[in-house]
């Protein structure tokens, strides 16, 4: 009897124990500062500084979230969606996070990793077989954009895709040489574009030479955009299908867009953009290489899913996205990734490529903060982050069991110091 009642309490405890770990992998959104190890003090250094920017015309509006250890530090919006109307901007509005879409994808593709569907230093060739035997870029004649090529050593992989080693370029916002090629196949940086489609797109980008020799540099380019249409080719479904049934719908995801439905397009936060006088505007349109795309793409519907810039999203929506990274590959108990492809994810994938002209490297879809920079910022080692192209940023402290991201909507700010300042801001207020 004795030994029934202690397995019986046994049981019990496992369950219990079970519990409490599930219950602390989904973020406590009513906790408080104290809870996580913060000042509560402290912490109104960065109300401070963020109204004082908006005050000085440096952003018009901003989101800001700390979470340590699934606590909410720090769940804060200032300032104004529309500058000229006074709308303040909310908790809960929607920003356009362009190349925060590169981690969702990249997430994508380890799903199917560790689903046997695909090994990362398979050639891409094997899935589009246009891929198959690409030329290198050898020389570029500026004046009439003709050019030179040379045979690939070999064919690029998934991994150079991850890593953004392929050799692949920007359009539009890449070099003088990408930007010019790839406009002759009318290519785009991925945003805004209607009628085409991922495959398509990807099809003629393989037609174009790499800028480089795969895997011997580091070049941020259109990889993530092959990324997702790898994803598309080996699932089946769009890239819109599989983020939401895969990754949105079990995590809650429930504000993240590729088209934003109607219903919610008053929370799409405006886009400004400063002019040369240090003043801020609305952003009339995007001009990437000739072509005008205007701030309201996210409200326009598409079939072309870029996986390197095409979503919209909520700050707390993309904290959920990273708590699940922090927490090994798991929210709420539904599991996404393993564990050990999380840290596969943010381990330097890149061996001693140069990456950024300085001492981090680069993993599996994020830069990661390595030993020979540590100090350079308060992050630790093995901080791992990426932003978008209309100042939205993130970070993941793993040592600190911390995910903290700054999301704005500018154009061509002057103030990029506003993003480290913020970064200083979260650190000096942690209190244990």
């Amino acid at each position: 009897m004795k030994q029934l009642i202690r397995l019986g309490l046994l049981a019990l405890l496992q369950v219990t124990l079970c519990v409490s770990v599930l219950q602390a992998q989904k973020i406590e959104w009513n906790s408080t500062p104290l809870a996580a190890g913060f000042s509560q003090d402290r912490l109104k250094v960065i109300d401070a500084r963020l109204n004082e920017w908006v005050e000085k015309g440096w952003m018009q509006g901003a989101t800001a979230l700390i979470i340590r250890n699934g606590k909410v530090v720090y769940h804060k919006a200032v300032g104004y969606n529309d500058l000229e109307a006074k709308v303040p901007l909310k908790k809960d509005d929607i920003f356009r996070i362009a190349s925060q879409t590169k981690a969702i994808t990249s997430v994508a593709i380890m799903i199917l990793f560790e689903e046997g569907k695909l090994l990362l230093d398979d050639p891409v060739s094997k899935y589009i077989p246009a891929f198959r035997k690409q030329q290198v870029l050898a020389s570029f004649n500026e004046a009439d954009t003709s050019y030179t090529t040379v045979p690939a050593k070999s064919d690029i992989t998934i991994r150079q895709l991850l890593t953004h080693t392929s050799g692949l370029g920007y359009a539009q916002i890449g070099s003088k040489e990408s930007n010019a090629i790839y406009a002759k196949s009318n290519l785009t940086a991925g945003i805004g574009v209607v009628g085409d489609d991922l495959l398509s797109a990807m099809n003629r980008l393989a037609k174009l030479p790499l800028m480089h020799q795969p895997g011997e540099r580091w070049t941020y380019g259109l990889n993530t955009d092959l990324l997702g249409c790898l994803v598309e080719v080996i699932s089946g479904k769009t890239l819109d299908q599989f983020f939401k049934e895969r990754i949105f719908e079990p995590l809650g995801m429930q504000d993240t867009y590729f088209t934003i439905p109607a219903a919610k397009a008053n929370r799409l936060v405006k886009l400004y953009r400063e002019l040369p006088n240090g003043k801020l505007e609305k952003s009339p349109g995007n001009m990437l290489n000739g072509r005008t795309i205007t701030p309201e793409y996210p409200l326009q519907a598409s079939t072309y899913y870029s996986g390197g810039a095409g979503l919209s999203s909520t700050i707390g929506d993309y904290g959920i996205f990273l708590q699940m990274l922090l927490n090994g590959g798991i929210y709420n108990g539904k599991r996404i990734l393993s564990r050990r492809t999380v840290d596969m994810m943010t381990t330097n994938q890149i061996g001693e490529v140069n990456y950024g002209g300085g001492q981090d490297k680069f993993g599996l879809g994020f830069s990661v903060i390595m030993e020979k920079s540590e100090g350079r910022t308060p992050a630790n080692v093995g901080t791992f982050a990426w932003g978008g192209a209309f100042a939205t940023s993130y970070w993941v402290d793993p040592k600190e069991k911390m995910v903290y991201l700054f999301y704005r909507q500018l154009q061509n700010t002057s103030k990029g110091e506003m993003v480290e300042k913020f970064r200083a801001m979260v650190y000096q207020a942690i209190n244990d």
